[in-house]
């Protein structure tokens, strides 16, 4: 062959590595006519044709090339592939052809050998590639296609890496740098290695040497795409389109840029429909192409039923092409899974199990229909058959998944389901380790299972926000670590933006929380649970107005939203707290009304489960506890009885029921039955969740309701001995301060500080305590000694208000100044209110130093502070 057809042959070469078939076939009929008849490339021509399912015209072509040296080992192969790929092998060719193999492969030469290799590469035959290969490079050592394929068929193998670098590099110096495939291959195995910046030099060099070559282009734009350096690889891409408007891979990227990086789905629409029509026109019978676009995007689409259905689409023409594929088929189940269609589901996945009776795949999806159905005894058999072959299959995330949410379904013990959670996480995230970042990465990441993952397992998170000393829920830390990757590398999901906020808010974070729903709302301001969520953050600071005002902004956007319980449980609580309660309870009683509530599945709301969020056990519960509040604070005993009863009967040996109970003991102390709500909060033990607030409301009846301080402080004595913990010791230390024993105070919180030393919240509780017992010169130097440690800010304001006290007023300035001193003005709520209280209290210190003037231009910062 000339240098030209070398060149021809590397094109046709790349095209069949990454399962461009027609483009191969494209380049091949290109070769022909510009070279006349080359036997090269009619061999790879009629290989196209068994490739493509035309396998008796490719073997007919075949059968005229089998007589020539040069193309007769790799047309014999060929021969034996397609026969073997037909319904009805024919025994008596099939041998034929194998003894003329076994002859005519000890007599071949370097080229033969060479193509026999070449065929066994793109049939995925490596071991036996790898025989023909170095027979060829025993002739020919610094043979450069030689070396090249050498390398690739090492890569493929995985067996031994290094040595592929090593061919590699020996293609490209035999040749003088221009050996297509050795510079892809160098490329490829630089990003095996993870060394992107090198893999991109190599791909820079390929872009200039061959210039004419468009896919030079689009491994330039993967790599980047794997360094994360998009505004480059959008550039990349744009590059590739200049040079072919219909270049696929440059579209993929594009559209993943715009669903991944930008969350802009209307124009998503129309960049699927394009690439579909793209694909439909150059690689019309490429299934795998089909397949591999519809399954990776719609992992990422957050249930959006548009997109949805172009890739159901997708996936439905792969299973047009491969009829016989179980693979297909198990996607074509899940594609109808993601729209809700679970009998279709349910059919797809049996017709694969019937196509291949062994598809895990298929008979997971079969168990994930039977638990959305509510068969859970089908779906417990069909896992423990599962489980019981793990073994073989591997550990798989859904399998431990689909336990724990049919633990959920079941109602099992927390203790019980948590497992099940952390081995889904930790087994789903193993699989992305070494992975660069690209269709397959995202099609692994599959941010749809981690969405429903984090959202089923939050059921198992508190439902109240974390409060500062109080230790983490695990199941929080959890959730957080699987949607910061999703915030990370899909910032345009909003689903995974609005669960972010919705951790960060339950953590106690609420700024990261507002910052995330202010990410989520600039891309959707439709989104209703971002709304209410926004509400709700605004209510936890007792900012009632403004909670009021963002449901009326949230109705305007979406007005399903009335339709959501939260809407009414935030409108009722702000009703409550400004002493509307009678309001509240009409607002209660229309949430109670509401599909899901009282009882669950009761009936179905019309707004979809895509708009907005299904309510939680834990807010159920709240709407319950809510209304029985709102009842026993105008004195409506009976009723307030009723509705705890209710509560009581609906979510029996749930973790919520303790919350009912302790709400069941308030309804006894309403009626002053002290010893009645005693009892019932002693029967809630320590294994139980909210053991902690059923002893904090024991404490406080016995201080107030029996006025004896020892059996007070005994319940927080108790909370630390069962539980040693920042946040109960805490609670004991501040008991000890509302009984006016300050000393015993400060020995607490001094033992907690020495557990945790970087706690500012202890360090201000001990400060105080020693104010409290008029140790001042002790109580500054401990603060002194706590900022040095690096401790917040806020025990400069502690420091400062005393020294005030003291009439120290040059060191309470000069506090305060460093307090108030910022790199940059504060954005963040917490701080700009620390600010504000900081800035009056300077303002103090000017007054009572007799400057009256600075006291006022102070007070003015700090108002106008306020108003931002």
């Amino acid at each position: 062959m000339t240098d030209v057809d070398i060149q021809t042959l590397a094109k046709v070469n790349y095209y069949l590595r990454e399962n461009y078939v027609r483009h191969a076939q494209n380049t091949i009929h290109e070769g022909l006519q510009k070279y006349g008849n080359d036997p090269v490339l009619r061999f790879f021509n009629a290989f196209v044709c068994i490739l493509e399912d035309r396998v008796q015209e490719g073997m007919r072509e075949l059968e005229t090339l089998k007589e020539i040296r040069e193309v007769m080992v790799c047309s014999l192969l060929a021969l034996l592939h397609a026969h073997r790929l037909s319904d009805s092998v024919d025994r008596e060719a099939v041998d034929m052809l194998d003894a003329r193999l076994k002859k005519e492969r000890k007599v071949a030469n370097e080229k033969g050998l060479y193509y026999a290799a070449l065929f066994l590469y793109h049939t995925s035959r490596h071991d036996k590639a790898r025989e023909y290969v170095d027979r060829m490079l025993k002739i020919d050592p610094e043979n450069s296609q030689g070396n090249a394929l050498k390398g690739w068929v090492e890569l493929a193998s995985g067996k031994d890496i290094k040595k592929a670098g090593k061919h590699f590099e020996d293609s490209l110096i035999a040749e003088s740098t221009k050996n297509l495939d050795g510079f892809f291959g160098k490329a490829r195995f630089l990003e095996k290695k993870h060394n992107y910046s090198g893999a991109l030099e190599t791909l820079n060099q390929a872009v200039v040497t061959f210039s004419n070559f468009t896919p030079t282009l689009i491994e330039k734009m993967k790599i980047q795409v794997a360094l994360q350096t998009w505004e480059d690889a959008t550039e990349t891409a744009q590059r590739a389109l200049s040079k072919d408007p219909r270049c696929i891979e440059a579209k993929k990227f594009q559209l993943l840029y715009c669903i991944a990086r930008e969350g802009h789905l209307e124009a998503a629409e129309e960049k699927m429909r394009d690439i579909t029509q793209d694909v439909d026109m150059l690689e019309p019978k490429n299934a795998q192409l089909y397949y591999e676009i519809g399954r990776v995007f719609s992992r990422l689409v957050g249930r959006n039923q548009k997109l949805l259905q172009l890739t159901f689409e997708l996936i439905e023409r792969a299973t047009q092409l491969e009829n016989r594929s179980a693979e297909y088929m198990t996607e074509l189940g899940f594609q109808h899974l993601l729209q809700g269609k679970h009998k279709e589901a349910l059919k797809c996945y049996r017709a694969a199990m019937r196509l291949d009776e062994t598809s895990v795949q298929a008979l997971m999806g079969q168990i994930r229909v039977q638990i959305l159905e509510g068969q859970l005894e089908e779906a417990e058999q069909q896992l423990t058959f599962l489980k019981e072959v793990q073994a073989t299959i591997g550990k798989s995330a859904e399998l431990c998944y689909l336990g724990a949410v049919l633990g959920l379904k079941k109602k099992l013990a927390h203790e019980m389901v948590i497992p099940s959670f952390n081995e889904a996480i930790e087994t789903h995230f193993a699989t992305l380790r070494g992975l660069p970042l690209g269709d397959r990465y995202y099609y692994q990441l599959n941010p749809d299972f981690l969405i429903c993952l984090v959202k089923d397992y939050l059921n198992l998170a508190p439902g109240q926000p974390n409060v500062s000393g109080e230790t983490l829920s695990p199941v929080l830390k959890k959730c957080s670590a699987v949607l910061d990757p999703i915030a990370r590398l899909v910032p345009g999901l909003t689903e995974g933006l609005y669960l972010m906020a919705k951790v960060k808010f339950l953590i106690g974070d609420a700024d990261s929380a507002q910052a995330s729903l202010k990410h989520c709302l600039d891309q959707d301001e439709t989104y209703a649970d971002a709304h209410l969520l926004l509400a709700q953050l605004n209510m936890q600071r007792g900012d009632f107005e403004t909670a009021n005002q963002l449901l009326e902004v949230a109705l305007s956007h979406n007005f399903a939203i009335r339709e959501h319980p939260i809407y009414h449980l935030i409108r009722a609580r702000a009703q409550k707290r400004q002493g509307n309660v009678s309001e509240a309870i009409k607002t209660l009683q229309v949430a109670m009304a509401l599909p899901g509530v009282k009882r669950l599945g009761s009936g179905k709301s019309k707004a979809s489960a895509r708009d907005i969020e299904q309510i939680s056990v834990n807010d159920r519960v709240t709407v319950f506890l809510e209304l029985a509040d709102a009842h026993r604070q105008l004195g409506h005993n009976p009723e307030a009885a009723n509705v705890v009863q209710n509560a009581l009967n609906e979510f029996k040996d749930t973790p919520e029921e303790v919350r009912i109970m302790i709400a069941n003991a308030d309804l006894a102390l309403a009626r002053e039955d002290v010893e009645e709500a005693l009892s019932m909060l002693r029967n809630i033990t320590q294994e139980q969740p909210y053991y902690i607030e059923a002893r904090e409301k024991m404490a406080y009846i016995y201080l107030h309701h029996r006025k004896d301080k020892r059996l007070y402080a005994s319940c927080y004595r108790e909370l630390v001995e069962k539980n040693p913990t920042p946040q109960t010791s805490l609670l004991l230390g501040d008991a000890y301060m509302s009984i006016q024993e300050p000393e015993r105070a400060i020995e607490v919180y001094e033992q907690a500080l020495q557990k945790n030393p970087r706690d500012s919240t202890l360090a201000s509780k001990i400060g105080q305590a020693l104010v409290q017992t008029h140790n001042y010169g002790k109580a500054i130097n401990y603060y002194e000694k706590a900022l040095q440690t690096g401790s917040k800010n806020y025990l400069r304001y502690d420091l400062a208000d005393l020294l005030l006290k003291l009439r120290q007023f040059e060191r309470a300035e000069k506090e305060l100044e460093i307090a108030l001193k910022r790199e940059a003005p504060s954005s963040a709520l917490q701080e700009m209110q620390e600010e504000v209280k900081c800035l009056v209290l300077l303002a103090k210190v000017h007054y009572k130093s007799g400057s009256l003037d600075r006291a006022i231009t102070t007070l003015a910062k700090a108002r106008e502070m306020q108003i931002r």
